[in-house]
């Protein structure tokens, strides 16, 4: 991972090259120093007790499933608002005063720039190796960087096509199992129902969903060379992806549309959109919004460019942190250990209700496939269509270190070309014209490719 104020090279499985410096690796072991808090030593009058900060549905339950199964530790836990509601802005503000929870969440495409910050701790040596087998190794590639390891994921969502059978078979639409037969399919169907469309190009939270869609064509937004950052948002991959987006929006094949959005859910209650782009969570989504959906609806591998080579994308997810300031490291991790693998943990967060999120250890899918009613969906199997997926995915992305700012400046850009001030490639690059300050201003050294 970048170090405190210099990049570094992300895990892909393998010993990073020789392009990584001796200078990084300084940097990293002064952060890493610097970070350490106090130590892991157990209360000697009673159990440790960790605060964890969440936003995700069912941590109350999964707390409460601990604390009766678990006499040496007790968790207090807090519930906060979603990221960009400011659970990141608060996460940021208690690191800043030196006291952070003992445990956090924190998304995928944030934790780069929370770990430049400082705000987690490395924990490659504190996350035990039993616990690291059971995890899918693309999930464990997003929270490792320089061979060091900063958060543990919970979740990973596969991308997926939603989409309304009845209506696809009624209008002898095939699913589509490539692009090229999405965009045929996109419009056969409005040829045969007007009103329709096969899906949305978001203005709202898009710049992500074409992350996904780049990342799954082999762009690579970020990626570093010895000490610098090196960004592309417009290489080969993510211009052909542009391209292709700009074209369904040009001839009205697809609906521009804010994401989820009120008039996004009831497009999709009426048919008027009739799939749905996104991570494997959204199953569950749209079973506890669109209730009325049931039996209409099926799960699709998401379409690729080569179909002799397939490859997934991700698109949403989370990962659990240690922080900086804790001062009981060891019993934090023994409580991420068991929320991310235990089966107990898994059972009392479904609790709380419907969730397709597919799980970081893919050992758990049985758990999930059988705490999940699966008539709205048919009874498809929508979880081994996950695992299947989820093995897919290339482990060759990155996230940057200012997503925040680089997907805000990206959705207002997407917004302009929504009503025809622009297009989606200069959007992109605006969002990232906009975001080489930012990178700067955290002393990086950057460069555009």
């Amino acid at each position: 991972m970048p170090g405190h104020r210099r990049p570094g090279r992300p895990a892909t499985g393998r010993r990073t090259t020789a392009g990584t410096t001796t200078a990084l690796i300084t940097l990293l072991a002064l952060l890493l120093a610097g970070c350490s808090g106090g130590g892991a030593d157990t209360a000697k009058n009673g159990p440790v007790h960790l605060t964890f900060w969440s936003a995700l549905r069912g941590s109350q339950e999964v707390v409460d499933a601990f604390n009766r199964t678990h006499s040496n530790i007790k968790v207090d836990f807090a519930q906060v608002p979603s990221g960009e509601q400011g659970g990141w802005a608060k996460l940021s503000n208690a690191a800043r005063a030196g006291n952070a929870p003992d445990v956090a969440t924190i998304e995928y495409p944030q934790l780069p720039g929370f770990t430049i910050d400082g705000v987690p701790r490395d924990i490659s040596k504190l996350l035990p190796d039993s616990v690291r087998r059971k995890i899918l190794p693309q999930a464990l590639d997003l929270t490792t960087f320089d061979g060091r390891t900063y958060a543990v994921p919970v979740d990973i969502e596969p991308m997926v096509f939603l989409y309304r059978k009845d209506i696809f078979t009624k209008n002898h639409i095939p699913v589509p199992k490539t692009w090229a037969e999405f965009e045929s399919s996109a419009r056969a169907l409005k040829k045969a129902q007007p009103r329709s469309r096969i899906a949305s190009l978001f203005t709202t939270g898009g710049t992500l969903y074409m992350a996904a869609y780049a990342w799954q064509a082999g762009a690579k937004w970020y990626d570093t060379s010895g000490d610098t950052w090196r960004v592309a948002m417009d290489d080969a991959p993510t211009r052909k992806v542009a391209d292709y987006w700009q074209r369904l929006k040009d001839d009205d094949l697809v609906r521009v549309e804010p994401g989820s959005s009120q008039q996004w859910r009831a497009h999709l209650r009426s048919g008027e959109t009739a799939g749905y782009l996104a991570g494997a969570w959204a199953a569950g989504s749209m079973m506890a919004s669109t209730p009325d959906g049931k039996g209409k609806w099926a799960v699709a591998p998401v379409p690729q460019w080569d179909a002799a080579k397939p490859k997934v994308s991700t698109q949403g997810g989370s990962t659990f942190m240690v922080t900086k300031d804790s001062n009981h490291p060891k019993e934090a991790m023994e409580f991420i250990s068991w929320m991310v693998t235990s089966p107990a943990a898994l059972r009392a967060k479904l609790s709380s209700g419907v969730s397709s999120a597919f799980p970081s250890v893919p050992g758990l899918v049985p758990v999930a496939r059988k705490e999940m009613d699966t008539s709205y969906f048919s009874g498809q199997d929508i979880f081994g269509l996950f695992d299947e997926q989820a093995k897919l995915i290339a482990p060759t992305w990155k996230w940057g270190p200012r997503m925040v700012s680089t997907t805000t400046s990206g959705d207002d850009g997407l917004a302009k070309a929504g009503v025809g001030s622009g297009s989606v490639l200069e959007a992109l690059r605006d969002a990232q014209n906009r975001t080489m300050p930012d990178l700067k201003s955290l002393g990086l050294s950057v460069t555009e490719r």
